[in-house]
């Protein structure tokens, strides 16, 4: 299944039925008087969360929603059908904006959400609704009301505990497959990760999910290599696991450069816990592995972990640190009355 985390759709409910002109005709029944009924609602449309979808990739086959019409009244006093609702599910996660793109007019995350987002018009009324002591023969109807019409974007953000962000190639993909039983694409080269990827984990007694998101590059907060668009996978999360290419030539840039596009990205992601871990320490080895954390840790002043997914060495300690900053997150959570997702 491909993934899609952003698509344009366009919506419109259903319009009411007009009313219907009538009178009475029987044969025995002289004056009969008016029964002519109202017309019915129109449709509306409604937004559903479930747990069942994690793309949007549907909404790239189909752009264009409309809730059935009500039906026209009709004579004997009977009311037209209500027209039926059109209901759009979307994955957890979803926000719907508007059509400049950056107003958030309502955001999903829990399953079995339900919005009317777009309300059908009101039937009309039929003669019979005009009916007076001093009009007992009213020719008057009026006509249904329009339905409401909308062009908007759905953007979906990935539901995660915990989000894991550097460079390209630091070796993101590698460490989500070592950890869960997520099957991300591994290559000896940049942006081999395409799209956000999602893992769950359990160690011990924690259970959390892990998003891996392609690599960012310098200007990621202004779309350069669809970096905006990635970042918002990881707004949601609770700690943020900065993984840092140890071979590379200049580990305090590369640090620099992913902190610096996450404050001009802003959405709160610079005031996130991080975890700064040194990966792919099987390619140095022990020895100079840690001279390298020591320099690192030193300049930045905060703690600095060395794991090698590829070997194993220190994945069992960094999952069980997450773990236990999920937790308490979850606790926090809690306490404050919040609904909180436990895969």
């Amino acid at each position: 299944m491909k993934f899609l985390d952003l698509a344009k759709i366009y919506l419109e409910s259903g319009h009411g039925g007009p009313g219907c002109l009538s009178f009475r005709r029987e044969k025995y029944v002289e004056f009969g008087g008016p029964n002519g009924g109202n017309g019915g609602k129109g449709g509306d449309v409604i937004f559903e969360v479930v747990d069942t979808l994690n793309t949007l990739i549907d909404f790239r086959y189909q752009q264009h929603f409309r809730a059935r019409p009500g039906e026209h009244g009709k004579g004997d006093n009977r009311t037209g059908a209500n027209g039926s609702d059109c209901i759009i599910k979307v994955p957890v996660g979803t926000q719907i904006l508007a059509e400049d793109k950056e107003t958030v007019l309502a955001d999903f995350t829990h399953a079995g959400e339900r919005l009317v987002f777009l309300r059908g018009g009101d039937g009309g009324f039929g003669n019979a609704h005009y009916k007076s002591s001093t009009n007992q023969a009213p020719r008057k109807t009026t006509p249904g009301w329009p339905g409401q019409e909308a062009a908007i974007w759905l953007r979906l953000k990935m539901i995660a505990d915990v989000g894991l962000v550097g460079l390209p190639n630091a070796g993101k993909s590698t460490f989500l497959a070592a950890c869960s039983n997520a099957k991300p694409k591994i290559a000896d080269y940049p942006f081999t990760t395409l799209h956000p990827n999602l893992g769950v984990v359990r160690a011990g007694d924690y259970d959390y999910v892990i998003a891996d998101i392609p690599g960012l590059i310098e200007g990621a907060h202004e779309g350069h290599g669809l970096g905006d668009r990635f970042l918002g996978h990881v707004e949601r999360t609770n700690v943020l696991l900065h993984l840092i290419d140890c071979t590379q030539d200049d580990l305090e840039e590369a640090y620099h450069t992913i902190r610096e596009e996450l404050r001009e990205y802003g959405h709160g992601l610079e005031e996130k816990g991080e975890i700064i871990a040194l990966s792919k320490a099987d390619a140095l080895g022990a020895e100079l592995a840690e001279e390298q954390r020591g320099m690192l840790e030193k300049t930045l002043g905060q703690p600095v972990y060395i794991i090698s997914s590829v070997a194993g060495d220190g994945i069992k300690d960094m999952l069980f640190m997450l773990g236990r900053i999920v937790d308490e997150a979850r606790q926090e959570a809690i306490e404050r009355d919040e609904e909180v997702y436990i895969p």
